[in-house]
C-alpha cells in the first residue's frame, strides 16, 4: 500500500469543494450542507473558489452553516492551489473544462498526497494526466478519481456489479457486455458543452488526439484488448427487441470501463468486449427514432449550447431520472441482466450526489495511490454509499 499523505491526520479539512460558486459546485456544497453539516461524525468540509465574497454569498444561499470555511483558490495561482490541497484530505472539483483549468490541480494533488475526484469527460486530457502524474500519485498515496459523475459512475460500477454477479452465478465473467440506456430524463450541462468544444479545439491543434479519442483502450497504457463493438450506427438489438442508437457518452464511458478492468487485473477477462447504445423502441417508429438520434449527435447541443454555469430549475432536477441496462453474454447462450436506475436529473441532481459521496467514500477507503476510476479505487464500497444515500439502485434483473 502507498504511504499515507504527509501530515494527513493533521489536515484542517476532510473535503474541499473547489468551484463551489459554479452551478454544479454549488449543488455539491448544498448536498453536503443538507446531509452532513453538523451531524456527529460528519466530514469537515469547506468551500473554495476565486472570490471570497461570492463564496460567502453561495454559502448563505444554500443554507450552509455560517462557520463553513471559505478558501480562495485559483487555477492560475499555483501557490493558492498548494495551500488548498495541503489543508484537506480530499478535493472535489467542478472547475472545467478540465483541459483548461484542471492540470495544475491534478499535479498539486499528486504532489501533496491529496485525494481528488472530478466530473471529467475529456479522455484526451485524462490520457495526458495519467502519463504525467500517475507515478507521482502512487508515490504520494494520492487517489485521483476522474469521471465521478453521470459520466462514468453508473456505467463503470454497473459493469463491475454485473460481472461480480455473473461470476458468482456462472463461475466466470461475461466476456461480452452490452450497455443499453433504456431511459434518460435530463439535460446536458453547460460544462459538458464547453468540454466538447475545447476537445475539438485541442484536436485541431494536435491531430494525434484523434487516435486517443477513437481508441477504447486509450486509458490502459501498455494493454490493448480485442476489437470492440463500435455502436456508431443505429441497429436492431435482438436481445431486447428494440432499436438502438449511438449514445453520446459512450466515448468516455467505455474507456473508463476498460481502465477499471485493466487496473483491477482484468477481472472481466483480457478478452472483454463492451459497448453502449441508447434504446428507442421496436418497429418502424423505433428505427426512425434511432436514426434521428444518430443525426442529432452530429450537433448534440443544437444551435445555442448552454453556457457554463447554466442548468435546470430545482423542479427539473428533481423530476429527472435514468435507467441503464447491462446484459452480460456468454458464447454458449447464457446471459445475465443487471439494472442501474437513478432519481434526479443525471447531469446535475444525481451527478452532484455522486461526486459528494465519492469524496466521502475516499475518506473511508485505504486503497493505494494512483490515477484510477471510481470503480478501481472504491468499487463496491461506493455502490453501497450510492444505494444508501444517493437514491441509485443496483440490482440483478434476470438470468438465462
Amino acid at each position: 500500500m502507498s504511504p499515507a499523505p504527509e501530515n494527513a491526520g493533521h489536515r484542517e479539512h476532510d473535503i474541499v469543494v473547489y468551484g463551489a460558486t459554479g452551478y454544479t459546485g454549488r449543488l455539491v456544497a448544498e448536498y453536503l450542507a443538507a446531509n452532513y453539516a453538523g451531524k456527529p461524525g460528519a466530514p469537515k468540509w469547506a468551500m473554495a473558489g476565486r472570490s471570497a465574497a461570492k463564496l460567502a454569498e453561495v454559502r448563505d444561499l444554500i443554507g450552509a452553516p455560517a462557520t463553513t470555511p471559505l478558501i480562495v483558490a485559483d487555477a492560475s495561482d499555483p501557490a493558492s492551489l498548494t495551500a488548498m490541497c495541503a489543508s484537506t484530505r480530499v478535493v472535489l472539483t467542478t472547475v472545467g473544462p478540465y483541459q483548461l483549468y484542471g492540470s495544475e490541480l491534478v499535479e498539486t494533488c499528486a504532489r501533496t498526497g491529496t485525494d481528488y475526484a472530478d466530473l471529467c469527460g475529456e479522455p484526451g486530457w485524462m490520457h495526458e494526466m495519467i502519463a504525467a502524474h500517475d507515478s507521482a500519485a502512487k508515490a504520494s498515496g494520492a487517489r485521483i478519481a476522474f469521471s465521478a459523475g453521470f459520466d462514468s459512475i453508473p456505467f463503470d460500477l454497473g459493469v463491475l456489479m454485473l460481472e461480480k454477479a455473473a461470476t458468482a452465478r456462472y463461475g466466470s465473467p461475461a466476456p461480452r457486455v452490452k450497455c443499453r440506456v433504456r431511459g434518460m430524463k435530463g439535460t446536458f450541462s453547460g460544462g459538458t458543452a464547453a468540454s466538447l468544444t475545447e476537445t475539438m479545439k485541442a484536436v485541431a491543434r494536435n491531430p494525434s488526439l484523434i487516435k486517443v479519442l477513437g481508441d477504447p483502450f486509450a486509458l490502459t497504457p501498455g494493454f490493448e484488448g480485442p476489437s470492440q463493438p463500435k455502436g456508431l450506427l443505429p441497429e436492431y438489438d435482438d436481445s431486447v427487441g428494440k432499436w438502438a442508437a449511438p449514445f453520446i457518452m459512450a466515448t468516455i464511458n467505455t474507456k473508463n470501463v476498460h481502465r477499471t478492468n485493466f487496473l483491477l487485473g482484468h477481472p472481466y477477462g483480457a478478452d472483454f468486449r463492451y459497448d453502449e447504445m441508447m434504446l428507442t423502441s421496436a418497429g418502424e417508429l423505433g428505427e426512425k427514432a434511432a436514426h434521428a438520434v444518430g443525426e442529432a449527435l452530429k450537433n448534440p447541443f443544437g444551435l445555442k449550447p448552454p453556457k457554463p454555469g447554466e442548468g435546470p430549475s430545482p423542479e427539473e432536477r428533481a423530476n429527472g431520472s435514468y435507467d441503464v441496462l447491462f446484459i452480460g453474454e456468454y458464447p454458449d447462450g447464457r446471459s445475465l441482466r443487471y439494472g442501474v436506475k437513478g432519481r434526479y436529473d443525471p447531469g446535475y441532481g444525481s451527478t452532484s450526489r455522486m461526486l459528494a459521496e465519492t469524496g466521502i467514500a475516499l475518506l473511508a477507503s485505504k486503497s493505494a495511490g494512483g490515477i484510477g476510476t471510481p470503480g478501481s479505487i472504491l468499487g463496491e464500497a461506493l455502490v453501497t454509499r450510492l444505494r444508501d444515500h444517493a437514491e441509485i439502485t443496483f440490482e440483478v434483473e434476470e438470468a438465462a
